[in-house]
């Protein structure tokens, strides 16, 4: 393969610069959230989605340009067959200092058996979907997950060196009951907690409005109980933190839905079948397998690449509206920090 052509910075018309990528690696899980999977899923051809050499080498293009922050995302990352070869290789450009960060969002579900390699291919951190702490409730939101064994994971992960962060979708009717022990048991063991506001992502076969909880509403519960002091910290992702007065702890929150983020959005993504989305809440959508597989070189790719950001809008367009939700094919994996 040619070398690349000299990095450019990633700057958007709004003078972001983009430094965040999250690359998904497979669309398959096995789970079935409620809010973010339909119980009978079809999945991708596996043709269709890109091989492990190719992830390495569309991640590696856009480290070229300017990307510092890579998470692996899916579906559930730790399904993918040959996973670890992703994060083995991509791990040198840790060594190189080109890449500052490599992390992955996950279930928690394979993460007892890859904490440790995860560890040596110098992730540092990694974020956890944690929902409820009750193994009944977990099966229910989950259709087939067995808590226990996410546990096993996040201990692994901690007993590994990674600092784990829990991210917990808000729920209405469910978060509000387990509010005050998810943000114990974060905080127990030196984690941090993030809430997310759900959205009206794909076609889950429920009615997503109806599980909307806003994050306002739920910070004023928790203020009931617990100090919070708002920090200006950042993880480099969409959450905004405050800290627990008696805990020390941090609650992040995630609020797609009643606040945007979207003027300091710093973060594209790229789907396991290689198209690029430069924002969460719009429907753009720009083809990067097809300039990957049409040659070794990757003089088209870097043009696409810049392309798409260089046309990134401005923000998302969520609307809470019971006449009907956008199906925008997004998973919440998406978020997270």
């Amino acid at each position: 393969m040619h070398p690349s052509p000299a990095p450019c910075a990633m700057v958007d018309l709004f003078g972001r610069r983009i430094t965040y990528l999250r690359l998904s690696v497979t669309d398959r899980c096995d789970l079935r959230c409620v809010y973010c999977m339909a119980e009978d899923m079809t999945f991708l051809p596996r043709d269709q989605v890109l091989s492990i050499e190719e992830l390495d080498r569309l991640a590696s293009v856009f480290i070229g340009m300017g990307v510092t922050k890579l998470r692996i995302t899916g579906g559930e990352p730790l399904v993918r067959k040959g996973i670890m070869d992703l994060f083995g290789a991509l791990s040198r450009h840790l060594s190189c200092g080109a890449l500052k960060e490599l992390t992955l969002t996950t279930n928690g579900t394979q993460l007892s058996r890859h904490a440790d390699a995860l560890a040596r291919c110098g992730v540092k951190r990694l974020n956890v979907s944690l929902d409820t702490l009750d193994p009944a409730r977990f099966r229910a939101i989950t259709r087939r997950g067995t808590l226990g064994q996410v546990m096993d994971g996040i201990r692994a992960a901690l007993e590994a060196g990674l600092k784990v962060k829990l991210n917990a979708v808000a729920l209405a009717g469910l978060t509000e009951h387990e509010v005050f022990d998810l943000v114990g048991f974060a905080h127990g063991n030196g984690m941090d907690l993030t809430f997310i506001e759900t959205m009206p992502l794909g076609d889950v076969g429920a009615d997503r409005i109806d599980q909307y909880l806003p994050l306002d509403r739920l910070r004023a519960l928790i203020e009931t109980r617990l100090e919070l002091t708002d920090t200006a910290e950042r993880t480099g992702g969409p959450a905004r933190y405050a800290r627990v007065g008696s805990t020390g702890g941090r609650i992040g929150f995630i609020t797609p839905m009643s606040h945007s983020f979207c003027e300091s959005c710093n973060r594209v993504r790229v789907s396991a079948t290689g198209v690029l989305h430069t924002c969460l809440g719009q429907e753009d959508a720009c083809d990067l397998k097809t300039p990957l597989r049409a040659s070794p070189e990757d003089g088209p790719l870097h043009a696409a690449i810049a392309g798409a950001i260089r046309a990134k809008p401005r923000g998302h367009d969520f609307v809470i509206d019971r006449g009907g939700a956008p199906a925008l094919a997004r998973h919440m994996s998406a978020l997270g920090g």
